[in-house]
């Protein structure tokens, strides 16, 4: 679990990166990048939010 919440860290930083450089200097790869992964945080919090749920029926 706490590695889950480490790589969902590293992904918010890299979104938030990636995202301000698209919307601030018109970068289109960094918007390609931050699309990218926006996908993976909702994958990471989808994978959180089950194993969450498992270890509080335990």
């Amino acid at each position: 679990m706490k590695n889950l919440v480490e790589n969902l860290n590293q992904h918010f930083a890299a979104f938030t990166k990636d995202a301000a450089a698209h919307v601030e200097n018109g970068n289109k790869a960094a918007g390609t990048r931050a699309r990218k992964t926006s996908l993976a945080i909702e994958k990471a919090l989808k994978d959180f939010r089950k194993k969450s749920v498992e270890a509080s029926k335990k």
